[in-house]
């Protein structure tokens, strides 16, 4: 009898016990999320969480983040440094527990911190743990205290390096690349999109950021600082800019109910979306949970019963939903919890059941002080509700008919779609493409095992100033909806998407390299983003990059993406060589579409994700909305090369 081979056995020495640093590096995406960016960028979110949480117990007013030419980051704080006694327990000081232990810190001590985002106390010593090197620097008691650490161990123990009347606490970290193998280099505009919002949440903060790598055009260190004194309805101006407002002053309140710090802010404008934004304990809460339950029931209750009372629904046929009271709206809402309970490890959607009635009642006294302060504003704010009512009804029926032709047999598909012979979603793709041509260039070069082309007509609709029966009437809308399989609307929320009947679990947006592709691009995007947001934050949604440039001497033909590509394959190949600019994907043909555009093997797909929905928000609102200004602005700071006309 042959010996079974030993990797095959499972025995006591198989079971590995992980001490939980070791268990951070073998397992980093159970603490940070994943090894990408996100990830990268949630390791500087974490240092930050600590220095505004002494913000929050009254420490500290000033936190300077600041990106080193290597790649570092060092982040800064003037509150009451990490304490460097001797820790009794553990025989060495409490800032090496602190940077080393898993579950180590103050915000497990209620008298310590009232309020924190990280009441999981992973937050800095995760951060160690995945830095190739961590420096963290204690200015306390007239002294300067230092420790290094490597890989979350520490090279020696904590000792004082000099003296200094500051205070506070300084970290700077490395990120390894062993674990952060596609790169450790950081975007400023993630980091300053997050520190905005901090600011605008924690009011009275300043924050700086500062980045060594780059210099501007007068040779200074790029710097940017965020500071609000008001707060939310600083928060709400700053998102609705790009939308033109129904009423002209920002709805807020501030205070505390059942012992729940509440805050809250909110304005109408044109638009015929909703976008509410909750936090709780500044953490971004994107499945939202109690707090926001309870905004909605306040706002719902309170301007129902006011627009009842003042009889201007005496003449409607329908009775009004709680979505219509949402048409328009923008609101943001924060709470404040001791003892947090979330569902799930990712700390979005908030479970405390007390403060759902904390919230209610907060938004109820507010708006009902409101309305009766502003009786104009309280008409025209009931006004828009009624035509959102109006609109819902014109949007059920519309909705109806997508749903009838989607759940309909294959033959119910629409009649452009090219669908491939595979039955699998999880292996099926779909290419939505910029017009017919290109379309059938696509059907004639793709594998029809698994990839479906469905050709778009033109610029779909705008659906960011468009109706909701609009949307769903849209012949190119329609024919998306039936050919993904998705249905939207139920009789309990006419916006929740049904993905159950998904038929492709990849859905690529393939259009020009051109200003157009662009623009169609950012159309089909916002659609995504507005009516499957769920597509876009499951991974479903991606961009095809297709060359801009062939380059050819004699049977020798390489392709570019870049003008830094062309020009390096051009000197490569030496003189003499011609140089193809590709208007539009109907310029290349099957074969040259699928060698670089559509095989699986050799091209690039760049996977849409949300970085912060917040801003997503703004953002799609800015580039879509009708405001020009803020818009001509974007642009002219985020694109290299545009020229702007007049």
């Amino acid at each position: 009898m042959s010996e079974e081979p030993k990797k095959n056995n499972y025995t006591a020495d198989s079971i590995q016990a992980l001490e939980g640093m070791e268990h951070v590096r073998m397992r980093p995406s159970m603490y940070i999320g994943d090894v990408g960016l996100r990830g990268l960028h949630h390791l500087v979110y974490e240092v930050v969480d600590n220095s505004i949480d002494e913000a929050m117990a009254g420490h500290c007013d000033a936190i300077d983040v600041i990106i080193n030419e290597n790649n570092s980051v060092s982040v800064k704080d003037n509150g009451r440094g990490i304490p460097v006694g001797m820790h009794k327990k553990e025989g060495v000081s409490a800032l090496e527990v602190v940077m080393t232990k898993i579950g180590a810190g103050g915000k497990f001590d209620k008298d310590s911190y009232k309020v924190s985002g990280g009441l999981h106390g992973v937050g800095v010593s995760v951060v160690n743990a995945l830095s190739e090197h961590l420096r963290a620097t204690v200015y306390l008691d007239g002294k300067i205290w230092e420790q290094e650490y490597s890989r979350g161990k520490a090279l020696f123990p904590a000792k004082i390096i000099g003296e200094s009347n500051d205070r506070g606490t300084m970290v700077t970290f490395l990120p390894d690349t062993t674990i952060f193998t596609q790169t450790i280099e950081f975007n400023y505009e993630t980091l300053a999109t997050r520190l905005r919002e901090l600011a605008f949440l924690n009011k009275g903060i300043t924050l700086t950021l500062i980045d060594k790598r780059v210099l501007d055009d007068e040779g200074n260190l790029i710097t940017e600082t965020f500071h609000s004194d008001e707060g939310l309805p600083e928060f709400i101006r700053y998102l609705d800019a790009t939308r033109e407002p129904l009423i002209s002053r920002v709805i807020s309140m501030e205070g505390e109910r059942n012992d729940i710090p509440v805050e809250v802010a909110m304005v109408y404008n044109m638009s015929y979306t909703e976008n509410l934004h909750s936090y709780v304990n500044n953490i971004n809460t994107i499945e939202g949970g109690t707090h926001l339950a309870g905004f909605r029931r306040g706002l719902t209750n309170t301007l129902k019963k006011y627009a009842e009372t003042s009889g201007m629904l005496d003449k409607l046929k329908f009775e009004i939903a709680g979505d219509d009271f949402r048409e328009g709206l923008t609101a943001i809402i924060s709470v404040k919890v001791a003892e947090p309970q979330f569902e799930g490890q990712t700390k979005t959607k908030l479970g405390n059941r007390d403060v759902t009635a904390a919230v209610s009642q907060a938004v109820s006294e507010m708006l009902q002080n409101y309305l009766e302060e502003n009786p104009s504003d309280a008409r025209i704010i009931v006004q828009k509700v009624i035509l959102a009512a109006q609109a819902r009804h014109a949007a059920k029926k519309a909705r109806e008919m997508v749903q009838r032709k989607t759940v309909m047999s294959i033959g119910g598909l629409p009649g452009k779609l090219s669908d491939c012979s595979e039955t699998d979603p999880e292996k099926c793709e779909i290419f939505l493409v910029e017009g017919d041509s290109a379309g059938g260039t696509a059907k004639q070069g793709r594998d029809r095992a698994f990839q479906a082309i469905l050709p778009l007509r033109g610029k779909i609709l705008n659906v960011e100033k468009a109706m909701q029966h609009k949307v769903f009437e849209n012949e190119e809308i329609k024919n998306m909806f039936t050919a993904l399989g998705v249905s939207i609307g139920t009789d309990e929320d006419p916006r929740a998407l049904n993905l159950d009947k998904l038929r492709y679990s990849k859905v690529v947006i393939m259009c020009d390299a051109d200003v157009d592709g662009s623009h169609i691009a950012t159309l089909i995007l916002t659609f995504f983003f507005r009516y499957m947001k769920e597509l876009v934050e499951n991974g479903h949604i991606y961009i095809a990059t297709p060359p801009l440039y062939l380059v050819k001497k004699g049977q020798k033909r390489e392709y570019a993406w870049t003008d830094d590509q062309r020009d390096l394959i051009a000197r490569n190949l030496g003189g003499g060589s011609s140089i193809q600019r590709y208007k539009g994907l109907g310029e290349m043909n099957a074969e040259q579409l699928w060698d670089t555009t559509m095989n699986p093997e050799f091209r690039t797909l760049r996977q849409v994700t949300i970085d912060n929905l917040t801003e997503a928000d703004r953002v799609f609102s800015m580039l879509m909305g009708d405001e020009v200004p803020p818009r001509r602005a974007f642009i002219e700071k985020n694109a290299k090369y545009a020229k702007i006309d007049a």
